[in-house]
């Protein structure tokens, strides 16, 4: 068996390819937070637009948003496929297992939190993703801010993107310091570093994203 075939058949490959793609798309979401954030300049959208034309029409960010996809693929399919080879290992539960003892509620869920993040995603996708691709392609105008203001004007969708980034919240809580550890990347001295940028990078990020459309429903921008 090849060394290639062994990274998405074997337990230890597979943490490793779900290990590099999580630090991948933690990367992108440090990018993509940084650019949402714009619209609290509150400058009608103004410089937010600036920055997703940039995005949208250079050629390096759309040859990297395959590998982004690329990425998010492989995270998920390598996930089901680890958590199916871990449920295979372990057919027989133990009569008595305490597990609040031993790991924290959202670490024992993060197939149940990465499905509500998948759905989350394919929401977003369809909301904003999609309409700037086919204005892209299309070579149309877009204003991906006014379309922004628009679709967070219902209550509901604006629950739902809340519920999808406290999502990804608690998927950060173990993921982020599970990606640097799969590495093999321990270190005595800045293990406690990771642990706790890890921490405040999985609140950070979703409360960033979580403002954007309350802010928008509550008129706070506009």
């Amino acid at each position: 068996m090849s060394s290639l075939s062994k990274a998405f058949t074997s337990s230890i490959g597979r943490k490793f390819v779900m290990g590099l793609t999580g630090l991948f798309l933690i990367s992108f979401l440090l990018i993509h937070v940084s650019i949402n954030a714009l619209i609290f300049l509150n400058d009608s959208g103004e410089t937010f637009n600036v920055a997703a034309d940039f995005m949208g029409h250079n050629i390096v960010i759309r040859i990297m948003e395959v590998g982004l996809f690329a990425g998010i693929i492989l995270h998920i399919v390598q996930a089901i496929m680890l958590t199916a080879q871990n449920n295979a290992a372990r057919p027989e539960k133990y009569a008595y297992n305490k597990a609040s003892a031993n790991s924290k509620w959202y670490s024992r869920s993060m197939g149940l939190l990465g499905t509500l993040i998948l759905m989350f995603l394919v929401l977003h996708l369809y909301h904003f993703w999609w309409p700037t691709k086919v204005a892209v392609y299309t070579h149309q105008e877009h204003n991906t801010f006014q379309n922004i203001v628009m679709i967070f004007q219902e209550l509901w969708v604006v629950v739902v993107y809340v519920l999808g980034v406290i999502s990804l919240g608690y998927h950060l809580l173990h993921g982020f310091q599970s990606s640097f550890q799969t590495m093999g990347w321990n270190h005595k001295k800045w293990t406690p570093v990771v642990k706790t940028v890890g921490v405040w990078f999985s609140i950070i990020v979703p409360i960033i994203f979580a403002l954007m459309p309350i802010s928008i429903y509550l008129g706070w921008i506009g």
